[in-house]
């Protein structure tokens, strides 16, 4: 392992997280205009997003709230009982939940410039007067913005107020009110095992969304994610297509307890079925906050460590410092090479790309307790980050 000032992609703070040894995709096929089944665009070897893919460059920008427009009003999400009995039978049939939130699911549909592309993936209305969610991949470089609700023929133009693509969800507002907005389930509400449904417009097919259904096979999942990594994730095996990218996945009390953001495929080396991954409601609600900031023209700054990181390969838990840039603030909390990284403000680190993940949350100035294995012993360290360049 090279040190982290030669080799940038190394460091907690820009880490590509694929794994060692795994090659990058080459990029997805250009679409032409018209009607069009959305691929896949992949993370790594195995592992895609699930909206149809935006090819090409695009130039301009759809984020708002930078100036001398009106300030930017939003209302509180709705969020569900922390726990709560199972629903009665008449109302745990997956026809019940997926009409519950039909009014609060809709097709989001980006368009570049000409001879570009286009993205098809799914939002879900979290106010009455307008606010969507989605992921952040299924508007990305596009320039024009659509949404469409499933009882209605035609699309609404849709303005992008925010968007973060390292936690991938975008903030997006169609000039509407009276809206049926979901309910996020409350944190800490999501178990290993339970029902649950997802919904969204896969493969831009003809009609409505498309209904499926699962249980949760794990929670607080990391996977990479570009040159970072995606955290606190769910993990399902309800299936997921292209398409489903921004839709939610809905618990039986209609509670949406994700968004639906990947997948992994299977390839030559290894055998993959039902593997699909949502950003839990418990992350949602941490960088919701952040994109309504960025929505009134606060600028968002990743924090950063200053170490270059491996995974272990003995079995263990943790994240390896192969090395720790002079005067970081790694350095200066008395972080050392050959420690193992076992949690940061009291969240596990589960491998490398959990601690990317775990860093690049966090804020300039944030003081974060990392606990660390030297030695056999466990020592508790304190990290004031800074802003990542």
């Amino acid at each position: 392992m090279t040190d982290a000032t030669d080799t940038p992609m190394q460091t907690a703070d820009v880490a590509a997280a694929t794994p060692a040894g795994t090659p990058l995709p080459p990029p997805p096929p250009r679409l032409q205009k018209g009607r069009r089944h959305g691929a896949a665009v992949a993370l790594g070897a195995v592992l895609g997003l699930v909206a149809g893919a935006v090819s090409g460059a695009v130039a301009g920008s759809l984020l708002g709230g930078g100036g001398g427009s009106a300030p930017v009003e939003f209302e509180a999400v709705q969020i569900g009982e922390t726990a709560g009995e199972t629903p009665a039978e008449t109302s745990t049939q997956v026809a019940a939940v997926a009409n519950s939130i039909a009014r609060s699911v809709v097709m989001v549909w980006g368009e570049g410039e000409a001879d570009s592309g286009i993205s098809t993936g799914t939002g879900v209305v979290i106010s009455s007067n307008g606010d969507i969610l989605t992921n952040a991949h299924v508007v990305e470089d596009a320039t024009v913005v659509r949404i469409r609700f499933m009882f209605e023929t035609e699309p609404r133009d849709a303005e992008v107020l925010a968007s973060d693509p390292g936690n991938d969800l975008a903030l997006l507002r169609v000039a509407a009110t009276g809206l049926e907005p979901a309910t996020l389930a409350a944190p800490g509400a999501v178990r290993i095992g339970d029902p649950v449904v997802a919904i969204g417009y896969a493969l831009d097919l003809d009609g409505g969304p498309t209904v499926t259904s699962g249980i949760v096979s794990a929670i607080n999942r990391t996977i990479p994610s570009g040159d970072g990594a995606l955290d606190n994730l769910i993990q399902t095996d309800a299936a997921i297509s292209s398409g489903n990218s921004g839709g939610p996945l809905v618990n039986l009390r209609g509670e949406v307890v994700g968004i639906n953001t990947a997948v992994y495929r299977g390839d030559f080396q290894s055998a993959v079925n039902n593997v699909g991954f949502a950003i839990s409601s418990e992350e949602i609600l941490s960088v919701l906050p952040q994109l309504r900031a960025q929505a009134r023209g606060e600028v968002r700054t990743e924090g950063f460590l200053g170490v270059g990181v491996e995974r272990r390969s003995d079995g263990g838990q943790g994240a390896i410092i192969t090395s720790v840039q002079p005067d970081s603030p790694a350095d200066e909390a008395g972080i050392v090479t050959g420690d193992i990284v076992l949690s940061v403000d009291g969240a596990p680190i589960d491998g490398q790309i959990g601690l990317v993940a775990a860093i690049r949350d966090g804020s300039p100035g944030q003081v974060v307790e990392i606990i660390i294995l030297r030695d056999g012993e466990r020592v508790s360290l304190a990290a004031t980050l800074v802003a990542r360049q």
